[in-house]
This record gives structure tokens, sequence and C-alpha cells, in this order.
């Protein structure tokens, strides 16, 4: 299922975009849903601009934009999985134009919630039935955004460049610029 969400330009419609892709791995329902794109340079709104303060952003360069989605089924044991396969993934070109995982570029994550990845059409409304509940949702996000911290600090590539792990925040309306280097945009399912 091919299709590159729109160069990312709205965070939510570019990953809907992507939805629909084939069936869940190991022959069950998914239990979860990644979507990947390749960043130039991205920068989230993490807190809307309220009275009296501004919004707040979270920015990265090079690396990597990831939009999750848990669906009901994924527990604690399927985050280590999720975090060792888009992390080691080869998708992201390096200088030699090569493709290499983002560890290994080495480049920035930057982490998206993204409920909208559970969307099936039904008529003519989105339902998102297969997500999973909202609480054992940012359950699983925090230790996703955690395992993936870790993994990148544990890394001697990617401390001695100094990249970032950023994330956005669970629950809210996010506003995401995205500059891309090409529409290629995969989707990943556990």
């Amino acid at each position: 299922g091919g299709g590159g969400g729109g160069g990312g330009g709205g965070g939510g419609g570019g990953g809907g975009g992507g939805g629909g892709g084939g069936g869940g791995g190991g022959g069950g329902p998914a239990r979860a849903r990644a979507l990947l794109q390749q960043s130039v340079s991205a920068r989230l709104q993490v807190r809307p601009p309220e009275r009296g303060s501004e919004a707040q952003w979270v920015e990265i360069q090079r690396g990597l934009v990831i939009y999750i989605c848990f669906f009901k089924g994924a527990d604690e044991d399927l985050v280590p999985k999720i975090v060792d396969t888009l992390l080691n993934v080869k998708l992201s070109e390096n200088e030699n134009g090569e493709f290499v995982s983002v560890l290994d570029l080495p480049g920035d994550v930057l982490i998206i919630p993204q409920a909208t990845l559970g969307g099936k059409p039904k008529g003519r409304k989105m339902q998102y039935h297969a997500n999973i509940e909202k609480e054992k949702g940012l359950e699983l996000y925090s230790q996703f955004v955690t395992l993936c911290e870790k993994e990148l600090a544990a890394n001697a590539k990617c401390m001695e460049a100094g990249v970032l792990v950023k994330h956005g925040t669970y629950g809210n309306r996010q506003v995401l610029k995205l500059d891309t280097n090409g529409p290629y945009t995969h989707l990943i399912e556990f």
C-alpha cells in the first residue's frame, strides 16, 4: 500500500492517508501501527498558546518522525519489539546514498502519538473502535518514548552526534511543520 502522506502536511491528515495497509503481523489483528517519515527538519507544537503564554514547540533536524498508535490487545511486551524494529529498520539515506537505520545515520527522532492511525471508515464517518483505552494508551506511549530515549542514549554514534529524541503530548491537538526529503512514507503494523 504505497501512498505517501502528502509530505506530512498537517500531521493528522498526513498520517490518515497512510492507513489501511496490509493486515497485522503474525496472523492476528494488528496491535499497533506506526507511520514513518524522513525528516530534514520538523517542529511539533506540544502546548497551544494560552493567555499570557506562547505556544511551546519541540524541534528536530535530520532523522525520523514516528507516528504511533496502539490498538486493543497491545501490552508492555509489544513495546520493545516496536522500538527495536523502528530504530533499526534501514530507511534513512546517508551521504553515500546508502540506506541505514536512524541509529546508524545517526539522526534525531520525533515521536507523535497519532490515534487517527486506528481509523476505519464506516459510511462517511471514521470510527476508532480498534484503539486502545486512553489510560492504557498513555502508559504504552510513555514506555515507548522512554525506551526510544534509552536506545539512543546507549548508542555510541548517537551520543557522539548529540542526537535528540523529542515527543508530542498524548491526547493533545498537535500542529506539525515537517520538511521531508521525498514522499517516502512507510506504514508498519505489529
